[in-house]
């Protein structure tokens, strides 16, 4: 059957999408083939399949498909990060509610139906796009399948002292009420004013003048000559009268400020280090809501911003405040928000942080590129406290613990009762004490409590499954290095001392046209789905895969969509013209074969190296590449008169030629363009080719030989192509008769190309050179004998040849005798071959000689 002219993006795709069936991807957890387990990002629900998880995934996609066909037993399962606050943001805003209307369950009830909503919307955007996903290994971390697994890795790192409860400063956000990490802090630059104040004896310079409520202590540098009498004595805080001791301690900058520092309960990371230090007291003037304490006096039940203007205005007008400046500042915003944080003092979960042990493990991984892994080295030496675990929410996986109402004691459950939700269920043995009434613990875990253990799930990890981790890869974006990979790597050495991967591959951020991160606001917002309507997903895919480096950040160009478009229809093109002449059967080839043979394995030595090292980019550009220029611009066009011309071996070579090469291309392309590719192969082969093994090298047909002689054949034929244009010759014209003189041994491809008869040579031409004609040199004439050029040009047109092939002339003008140098004139000679008239043209060290 005959391919229609055009391309058609929407029916094929839809075609195949249909047609695969799941299984073709599943993981084999009996097979004896190698394993590669690939610990999938699971995205957050929110319905929309962004185009930056569309780029992660792609590069995933690009991998699983590559390493199936090389062999391998590939899991790509997809995980669904439900927990969070965002859900119950939306819940609220759909529902017209805040949580605390409605019973603890009904919310999570909610927020439950939500999240498969946009689970179902997601994972048709996932199959549109054509990944190749291993749905029989799908999680969802708000099932309890998962999240019992979530629960018992926290009372397992709690039994071996991991896990902690303490009454710790903690990251606070006032608006959604709960603790944060560090890593959920993000920063942002503002302006602020540094407020001097008279401070007792003493003058201070701050920029939280509201937290004068919470000051226990203030704080000089012992070097400080200003201060040094003041140390161990004590001033009485301003506005609110209480006393507070003057201590020294070396990390105070003298030179900023007044060099004396106010130390509040909290106001920074610095001020909790000074309060461990110095075993100083504790004064909370901000509650959980960012509202003043009755610590605050007047300024009782005002928010943070409120007190500050407020107290202020009070200083200023009793002769506190004294001076004002300017000052740049990095404010600390919850990640969600975007509200700013403070930092508070609670009873909350954390988790122990082995600084070493995540750095040497991050070690034994190798990371893509090399050059990230120094993010997370960094971030892990910036840790102030360990990880605070615990969030003050509802849809997030419940603590297994609970509290006794008589004797207050905590008790944690066992394995073998979990999952849970202790807040519904009361543990099954009594207390220590002998009571059995317990409180359940009300407050829930971070999310990234859940997808830290990604890599032990999919790894078979408290499953009937054998336990496989490491996984082969771990795919994200760089930036949640510091809290993914950071977490992954702290809990899957707590809990099994392993490694969770053996890579981590990194891939940037996706950046609309104008260069800026993508957002609604900027109007430079795409969405996936936008892309797939107007030219497809295999389009969409070849701008993932061509677009940029992994680890480097991506601007999504839709001319680069549409440049994706042009190489299909390209290469449907190609593919349309060689069906009706390939065959699987081979014969002599003809240099030009051997040629295009020896290429193509170059082509698949070199995409098989580049894909091994997940260059992503350097191999579709050698695919694309070989298939327009070589194959298309090149071999087709000179094996073109063999394919339609008389049946014979020189036939045959081509038409096997041929469709080696279009079955070769449509297994390079599988993993980046699975529909396209799909669709060539099934015009070969009834088979599916994502089920067929990837291209194998064969080094004796890779011969740099036979390359310089096809090389010499093509640029042969350019030559003689573009003497028949530059002579107005239509390209399918015969020649009256060319000679080659060359090493080739075959011109057959030349002579079919050319549609001329071509006689092979060896050795040089034996030209003889004949003297046709004087052409004068008017720039000398012109510059040396001015008015009289043009008479001595007209004199040269009828000068004696013989006597201008000296190099110098004597010529008469209006009666004077002229002496002309060769620099007056060029004599032009024109070759003869055996007395005949010849064109030659001249290619690297051949001769061709065109019979006029």
């Amino acid at each position: 059957m005959e391919l229609p002219k055009e391309y058609d993006h929407n029916t094929l795709e839809e075609k195949w999408m249909n047609t695969w069936q799941d299984s073709m991807y599943y993981f084999d957890w009996a097979s004896q083939k190698p394993q590669f387990i690939i610990d999938t990002p699971p995205p957050y629900p929110t319905g929309n399949f962004h185009i930056g998880n569309a780029l992660n995934w792609c590069y995933i996609d690009f991998v699983a498909r590559y390493k199936r066909m090389r062999g391998f037993n590939v899991m790509f399962p997809e995980g669904w990060d439900c927990h969070g606050l965002p859900t119950e943001v939306k819940v609220e805003e759909k529902h017209g509610i805040t949580k605390s209307q409605v019973s603890r369950e009904e919310f999570r009830r909610m927020c439950v139906e939500l999240t498969e909503t946009n689970i179902t919307r997601m994972r048709k955007s996932l199959r549109r796009l054509g990944f190749s996903i291993d749905w029989s290994n799908e999680y969802i971390t708000m099932d309890p399948a998962y999240f019992g697994k979530t629960q018992r890795s926290f009372v397992q790192m709690h039994n071996s002292g991991m896990i902690y409860q303490q009454n710790h400063p903690v990251n606070w956000c006032p608006r959604c009420e709960t603790a944060i990490a560090f890593a959920e802090v993000e920063y942002d630059s503002r302006s602020t004013s540094l407020n001097y104040l008279n401070f007792d004896k003493l003058k201070i310079a701050t920029t939280r003048p509201e937290l004068l409520a919470a000051c226990v202590a203030v704080a000089v540098n012992p070097d400080d000559e200003r201060y040094r009498n003041y140390v161990n004595t004590e001033v009485k805080v301003p506005v609110f009268g209480h006393n507070v001791k003057v201590i020294s301690d070396k990390n105070v900058d003298p030179t900023f400020g007044t060099g004396v520092v106010m130390i509040c309960t909290f106001g920074d990371k610095q001020d909790v280090r000074w309060w461990v230090e110095h075993s100083l007291p504790l004064r909370k003037a901000i509650d959980k809501t960012g509202k003043m304490t009755e610590l605050a006096g007047k300024y009782t039940g005002m928010s943070t911003t409120q007190c500050k203007k407020a107290i202020i205005t009070d200083m200023k007008e009793s002769g506190i405040l004294y001076k004002q400046e300017d000052l740049p500042q990095n404010v600390g915003l919850c990640w969600r928000c975007k509200t700013a944080i403070e930092i508070l003092s609670e009873r909350q979960w954390f988790v122990k942080i082995k600084q070493d042990d995540i750095l040497n493990t991050a070690n034994e991984v190798t990371w893509v590129p090399d050059y990230m892994k120094v993010r997370l080295e960094n971030w892990t030496g910036t840790m102030a406290w360990d990880w605070c675990i615990s969030r003050q929410r509802i849809f997030a996986t419940p603590i297994p613990a609970w509290y006794c109402e008589s004797c207050g004691k905590t008790k944690v459950a066992k394995e073998e009762w979990l999952p849970l939700d202790p807040t519904q269920t009361q543990p099954p043995v009594a207390c220590e004490c002998g009571s059995s009434e317990f409180r359940g613990e009300a407050d829930v875990l971070d999310t990234w409590m859940d997808s830290s253990i990604s890599a032990l799930h999919v790894s078979g990890w408290l499953s009937d499954h054998p336990l496989l981790l490491p996984a082969q890869l771990r795919p994200q974006g760089y930036d949640i290095i510091r809290t993914w990979s950071f977490y992954s790597i702290l809990r899957s050495k707590a809990l099994l001392d392993k490694r969770p991967w053996d890579t981590i591959l990194l891939n940037g951020m996706v950046l609309g046209e104008d260069g800026h991160k993508m957002s609604k606001s900027r109007d430079n917002f795409v969405i996936p789905e936008e892309v797939i309507v107007k030219h497809g997903a295999d389009a969409f895919r070849q701008w993932a895969a061509i677009g940029g480096t992994t680890g480097s950040d991506i601007i999504f160009l839709w001319k680069d969509v549409v440049a994706g478009s042009r190489f299909l229809q390209k290469m449907w093109s190609i593919v349309r013209f060689s069906l009706p002449h390939i065959s699987d059967k081979t014969a002599p080839f003809t240099p030009i074969d051997l040629w295009l043979i020896s290429k193509l394995n170059r082509l698949v030595k070199e995409t098989t190296e580049k894909m091994d090292a997940y260059q992503f980019d350097e191999t579709f550009k050698a695919i694309r590449g070989f298939a327009w220029d070589v194959l298309a611009d090149n071999y087709i066009e000179l094996a073109k008169s063999r394919l339609y011309g008389e049946d014979g071996e020189g036939k045959q070579a081509a038409k096997y030629t041929l469709f080696v090469a279009i079955e070769t291309i449509s297994k390079l392309l599988a993993p980046f363009l699975p529909y396209f590719s799909e669709e060539i192969y099934s015009q070969i082969k009834q088979e599916s080719v994502h089920l067929q093994q990837w291209p194998q090298v064969n080094e004796s047909l890779i011969d740099a030989d036979a390359e310089s002689a096809g090389e010499l054949i093509k640029e042969m034929t350019s030559a003689i192509r573009r003497y028949k244009g530059e002579h107005s010759m239509p390209l399918n014209a015969p020649l009256k008769e060319i000679e080659v003189y060359s090493t080739i041994t075959d011109a057959s491809d030349i002579a079919g190309a050319s549609n001329s008869t071509i006689i092979l040579k060896s050795g040089v031409p034996d030209f003889e050179l004949v003297a046709r004609e004087i052409k004068p040199n008017m720039k000398v004439l012109g510059k040396t004998y001015r008015n009289k050029a043009k008479s001595i040009a007209e004199a040269l047109a009828n000068a004696d040849l013989n006597l201008a092939c000296a190099g110098s002339i004597t010529i008469q003008v209006e009666g004077e005798e002229i002496n002309l140098d060769s620099s007056c004139f060029t004599v032009e000679k024109e070759r003869l071959l055996k007395g005949k008239a010849v064109d030659i043209l001249e290619v690297g060290n051949s001769t061709i000689v065109i019979m006029r």
